[in-house]
């Protein structure tokens, strides 16, 4: 894969195929020790000692609607690449956490890419079942984080699908993956992620609620 972000979207497809209701994606981007760490943990089925073993063995897969798992394998042959490597910590009944860390600026690492559009498309299309994603993304001393349910929370329970919040979201998003990106070319090294610890608050409401209104309004014209 051509983007880091493409894999952290296979992981969250993989721990919603377990079972998860609760992902939590970490990056840390550490400038001084030149290291990358990308962490996806989930509270999903989890799996024995053995079978997260063979989860690295491409040719192994607990699917049934493909022959090949490749994902983590592939993932492992990127950081490995870059003088990094994968960890799986899983347990049945009790989730797993996926760790992949990165030597930052090694020529042969792929760029994070494009992380807002990788969360919005995640929370936009999974299921029906009750999801929260955490997300935390590190530069330096700079961050930027979210969680889904406090979102939601804000705003009465509204589905994140709900066309105004959606448009927030993406906007929300996309501007804290910028400002970290600004903060990693600050420091001399490329930051390819998002901002400074923002909150939903006034913003997000009026955002909704404006463009609620618009709609009503347009609906009885």
């Amino acid at each position: 894969m051509r983007e880091l972000s493409l894999h952290v979207l296979d992981l969250l497809q993989n721990s919603l195929e377990a079972g998860a209701t609760r992902l939590d994606v970490s990056i840390e981007e550490d400038l001084t020790a030149d290291r990358l760490t990308i962490e996806v943990r989930d509270n999903g089925r989890g799996m024995s000692a053995e079978t997260a073993r063979q989860a690295l063995n491409p040719f192994f897969t607990t699917r049934t609607t493909r022959h090949v798992g490749l994902g983590l394998p592939l993932l492992a042959a990127a950081a490995e690449r870059c003088e990094g490597d994968l960890a799986v910590d899983s347990q049945p009944g009790s989730g797993t956490v996926v760790s992949a860390a990165f030597h930052h600026s090694h020529i042969d690492r792929a760029p994070l890419g494009n992380m807002a559009g990788t969360l919005l498309a995640f929370l936009l299309g999974g299921d029906d079942r009750p999801l929260r994603l955490g997300y935390r993304h590190r530069v330096g001393d700079e961050a930027f984080e979210f969680d889904s349910a406090a979102i939601e929370a804000e705003v009465g329970g509204l589905p994140l699908s709900y066309p105004p919040l959606r448009d927030w979201l993406r906007d929300f998003i996309a501007e804290g993956e910028a400002s970290l990106a600004v903060a990693g070319r600050a420091t001399g090294t490329e930051g390819r992620g998002a901002g400074t610890g923002h909150e939903p608050s006034h913003a997000l409401h009026s955002a909704v609620g404006q463009k609620g209104e618009n709609d009503a309004k347009a609906q009885e014209s």
